[in-house]
């Protein structure tokens, strides 16, 4: 799971980012509006903590944002706003939870793994990108109504970028979300295995659903 913090206060965001790491997630921070929402743009984070009142770009406006073009992640408002209608306001732009601020650091961790959970809980489990079919319960992968027997491996890859249908990935975060640093971060593992999963996904057809972004990283989509 990958939560992205977007506050501009470093005590507290440091203390945040700690506290949310200790408790087992991967944690990226953005310090003002405009770089947390290409942030999370990038579609990469289950769980956003969104502080309202931001440089360059506050809160509310983010969340319309990011709303407007569907990103489905959660969102957990922090902010020092505590009146009823803020938080009525917040709640209607499109956020999941309000914490107001000061606040325990065990209760944000604790209202984040909640909404971690209730996405976890309502991924859907069968993945469709054009005729390619993942069943994430059976585990079982079909392209055209025909079976492709992937290994371990190339199935934890396939379903990483399944659920980032569209967005372009790191070589860099597969490697860290995929294949659990079992090798170091320079060598061609991820290349490796893209190209695997490339050939039996695509059975020789042409164009690819498993495309390269030269410098960028990888785009799992309906081919173009």
């Amino acid at each position: 799971m990958r939560v992205l913090v977007i506050e501009d206060y470093p005590p507290l965001a440091r203390a945040m980012v700690q506290a949310l790491r200790e408790s087992g997630v991967d944690v990226d921070h953005a310090t003002d509006g405009p770089e947390g929402l290409r942030l999370a743009d990038e579609g990469r984070h289950e769980l956003i903590v969104l502080d309202l009142m931001l440089p360059g770009m506050d809160g509310l406006s983010i969340l319309s944002a990011l709303r407007q073009r569907h990103h489905d992640g959660a969102v957990l408002v922090v902010t020092a706003r505590d009146a009823l209608e803020d938080r009525v306001r917040g709640l209607d732009a499109g956020a999941d939870d309000y914490l107001v601020k000061p606040f325990a650091l065990v209760e944000l961790v604790a209202r984040s793994r909640a909404l971690l959970r209730r996405r976890v809980a309502a991924a859907a489990p069968v993945i469709e990108i054009g005729d390619l079919r993942v069943d994430t319960e059976a585990r079982t992968v079909a392209r055209g109504g025909r079976q492709v027997a992937l290994s371990a491996r190339e199935y934890a890859l396939l379903v990483y970028l399944a659920r980032r249908r569209g967005h372009i990935v790191s070589r860099g975060e597969l490697h860290t979300h995929v294949f659990s640093g079992a090798e170091e971060p320079a060598s061609n593992v991820v290349d490796v295995y893209i190209g695997y999963l490339r050939r039996k996904l695509d059975c020789g057809r042409a164009p690819s659903f498993l495309r390269t972004r030269r410098g960028l990283g990888y785009q799992l989509g309906a081919p173009e």
